[in-house]
Formats: C-alpha cells, sequence, structure tokens
C-alpha cells in the first residue's frame, strides 16, 4: 500500500463526502478507493469512518488523523511546487468560476491577457451566478461579488464594486425624484433576487446601515436584465457600477439618493480550501488584483474629470 496516495484519498473522501465520488475524479473503481482507505485502518489499527448506507463520519481518531494528512499534504506539495517553480514556467489546467455579467464584462478580457501572457495554463472558464461547491464541482479558483461572505469562505479580496440607485429620465418625470430611501416604498422598485425571495435594500442614513424591505415589481437574478427594465421606464433599481455605467453614460439612466450611498460589494476571489495554493491560481490572483486595482484608478479619475467645469478660453 502506498500510505501517501492512502492518505490523499483519505482527504478526498472526507472532503467530497462518498467513495464514488473520489472515485469518479480519479477514473478508477469505487473497489480501489475503499480497499485504500480499508488499506490504511488495517496500517494503523484504528477506524477512521464510520461509513452508512447515506453517509460517512468520521470517528474521534479519525477527525485527528484528518488534520495531521492535511498538514503533511500540504508541506509535501509545497516542498514539491518549491522546487519546480523555480525551473517552471507557470502550467496546468485551472478551472475558474466567474460571475456572468462582471465576468463577461471586466473579467472576460482580462482572462485572454492572462492566457497570452501565461501560455502553459490551460484555462476553463465557467460563467455562472450559480454558487458552486468547489471541491464537489473541481474548482480551483472562484470569482465572487458580494456584501455577505460565508463563515468559512477562504478569499483574497481583489477589490470593490459601488452601488448606485438609478432610474430612467422619463420614470422620474412622471413619478417624481425620491429625496430619502424611505420614499422608495411609494415607487416601483426592480430588485436583484437570486433566490426568489425580498432582499432588503441597504442605505446609508446619518452614518448608520439601514434596512428597507420593499414591493419589487420585477425581479429577476441578472442585473443587465434588471438596468434594461429600468432604462424603459418600469421602475427604480439598485445595480454594481459596472452594470449602469454604460447605461448612465448613454443617458439612459439617472442617478438618484446619491446622498444615501448603499454599502460597496467586494470582489473575491474564493479558493476551495486553505491548502496550498498552486502556483498558477496563486498567478492569476496576484494578476487579477493588479489590473482591477489599475481599472478602478482609472474609473476614478474619469469619474473625477467628469466633475469639473468645463473652462473655456
Amino acid at each position: 500500500m502506498n500510505r501517501f496516495e492512502a492518505m490523499h484519498q483519505f482527504v478526498r473522501v472526507v472532503e467530497l463526502g462518498s467513495f464514488a465520488a473520489v472515485a469518479n475524479q480519479l477514473g478508477v473503481a469505487r473497489s480501489v478507493v475503499t480497499r485504500q482507505i480499508a488499506g490504511l485502518e488495517e496500517h494503523l489499527g484504528i477506524k477512521l469512518l464510520v461509513r452508512s448506507t447515506r453517509s460517512l463520519t468520521l470517528t474521534s481518531a479519525g477527525s485527528a488523523y484528518l488534520e495531521k494528512c492535511r498538514v503533511i499534504l500540504d508541506l509535501v506539495e509545497s516542498a514539491e511546487a518549491g522546487v519546480m517553480e523555480e525551473r517552471l514556467a507557470p502550467r496546468g489546467n485551472l478551472r475558474i468560476s466567474l460571475p456572468l455579467s462582471f465576468g463577461l464584462k471586466r473579467l472576460a478580457p482580462l482572462m485572454l491577457d492572462f492566457s497570452r501572457i501565461y501560455p502553459e495554463i490551460n484555462l476553463a472558464m465557467d460563467f455562472t451566478d450559480r454558487k458552486m461547491n468547489l471541491i464537489e464541482e473541481g474548482i480551483d479558483l472562484s470569482v465572487r461579488i458580494t456584501s455577505r461572505l460565508e463563515p468559512g469562505d477562504i478569499v483574497r479580496k481583489l477589490g470593490t464594486s459601488r452601488l448606485l440607485t438609478v432610474a430612467s429620465p422619463d420614470y422620474l418625470a412622471a413619478r417624481g425624484r425620491p429625496q430619502h430611501p424611505s420614499e422608495l416604498a411609494g415607487h416601483a422598485c426592480i430588485g436583484y433576487s437570486p433566490h426568489a425571495n425580498n432582499r432588503p435594500w441597504s442605505f446609508w442614513v446619518d452614518g448608520r446601515l439601514e434596512n428597507f424591505h420593499l414591493p419589487f415589481r420585477l425581479q429577476a437574478n441578472n442585473g443587465d436584465a434588471l438596468i434594461e427594465a429600468a432604462a424603459q421606464g418600469l421602475g427604480i433599481t439598485v445595480q454594481p457600477d459596472f452594470i449602469a455605467c454604460d447605461y448612465l453614460a448613454a443617458g439612459k439612466v439617472e442617478t438618484l439618493l446619491e446622498a444615501f450611498a448603499p454599502p460597496e460589494l467586494g470582489i473575491y476571489a474564493v479558493l476551495p480550501s486553505n491548502r496550498y495554493m498552486p502556483q498558477g491560481v496563486r498567478v492569476l490572483i496576484d494578476f487579477l488584483s493588479d489590473r482591477l486595482a489599475s481599472a478602478a484608478a482609472t474609473a476614478r479619475e474619469c469619474s473625477e474629470d467628469e466633475k469639473k467645469p468645463n473652462l473655456r478660453t
């Protein structure tokens, strides 16, 4: 029995929750994985897992052994990668999950640049707003835009995105311009709702974050659809700047409630675990962080230029 391989499979069985899932990832029969774990238990003389027809449960000894296995595997991976990285350019396969709108508008061009700079890294990009189980679905890195991280999320912050409250000039001419978030209850509101339930809109009011539960006239799980509805005069919506910017530049929508800014969204690189980070993932995170920071600085400069009065000579 190869104990290192058995340890690795033991960790994967715990992470994925079944022998079959590990066997599918490795492309081997389930019995191969089962024999490896059984051989490991026999070698150690302890029970690591309690098996039932529907679940696997770690024993107390198995839980302690799991943590030691992770440390050992991390050290081995780190040692091997450190030696290899000294002589090799970044290479290998990376599967990346990217948010739909931000991914297509802002990240896709960056990913193409990254692919040109690092031709030996093979990229598989999955554009979706669905929250994925990174370990189960074999995702090396996910980019997530959110104001709420989940407990246990392993992230590196790449940047921020402002939320803007917008409506079309026609809508505001017909219904009036709200001066305070509390007045939104008397307007047609268009809300982002990924789980088909109304989420409150949050605004900073007198230095405090306040939530406003509003009846949404329209709901969708895609910001591009919602900003288009607002541009057509169907109501007021709150959207991130990367979705609203083109509509604002074209005069299709206007900002409102500027004195009551919603909290910013964080742009995060989310990792499947806190184990050793492969070289390709580390290089990609650094690349995205640098490029998004540069883009944000340019956007701020443009915004300031727009606020300056036109001087004629």
